[in-house]
């Protein structure tokens, strides 16, 4: 449902842009407004426009806002998430970004700028008190990896990130069997370790330090979720043998 929302404001917008209602320079609406305009999550909003950054009918200027694309550009390196629908898919995605994020992170590491840097900070707090509330925390690690990859300073791995959306937070979108509350929250406190240890080899500049964090987290997400997908298989396979 939620993707199908974001696919109509996607397609809302981007007529706007196309007829001319929209012009280039021109700021869009603020994620309050769209929110009240079409009734959508804040979640919603936010993959409409990284899809439309993906697009490159748009660009995102934090604590700015989001404006229509004054030079018109060819998409970047897009992944295909209407692909994306199983285990499976997942698993190859994380496979991709595992090679894409981890080179992402040592390149930050030598670019980035110190307001990159506090943005960076300040998803990894977000993450943390929605984690200390027992609130969903997709959105803050989403923000996270794509502050990296724009602190690239390279419109590819930026549009890479776009592109994805929120199907780079897997634990959003599968219906897999959950731990309990006590295992829930010690499986988040991991990422949000994993996290730490990646902004704060970038903050240090260490280049091969941020590179083998962020390999070391996804390839720890890619793990944790096979180890789910088994342990849902094992349990219908339980359910259908013969007492």
């Amino acid at each position: 449902m939620g993707r199908n929302l974001a696919e109509r404001l996607v397609g809302e917008f981007t007529a706007e842009i196309r007829q001319g209602n929209l012009r280039p320079g021109d700021r869009l609406p603020t994620e309050a407004e769209v929110v009240r305009r079409f009734g959508v999550s804040r979640t919603v909003v936010r993959e409409a426009w990284s899809q439309l950054q993906a697009a490159g009918l748009v660009d995102t200027r934090h604590g700015v806002g989001t404006f229509v694309s004054v030079h018109r550009r060819e998409a970047g390196l897009r992944a295909d998430v209407a692909q994306i629908a199983t285990v499976v898919d997942l698993l190859a995605m994380l496979e991709l970004r595992i090679g894409v994020e981890s080179e992402a992170a040592a390149i930050a590491s030598r670019r980035r700028s110190e307001a990159q840097l506090l943005a960076m900070r300040a998803a990894l707090d977000q993450f943390e008190a929605a984690l200390a509330a027992g609130q969903e925390t997709h959105d803050a690690d989403f923000q996270f990896h794509s502050l990296i990859a724009e602190a690239t300073d390279n419109r590819y791995f930026t549009s890479f990130m776009a592109s994805l959306g929120s199907k780079a937070i897997p634990r959003a979108h599968l219906k897999l069997p959950d731990a309990g509350g006590d295992r829930r929250r010690d499986y988040l406190a991991t990422l949000n370790r994993e996290h730490e240890d990646i902004f704060s080899a970038i903050a240090r500049g260490d280049g091969d330090g941020a590179r083998a964090a962020m390999r070391t987290h996804i390839g720890n997400g890619r793990e944790r979720l096979k180890a789910r997908q088994q342990l849902s298989d094992n349990r219908k396979t339980t359910r259908r043998s013969p007492k």
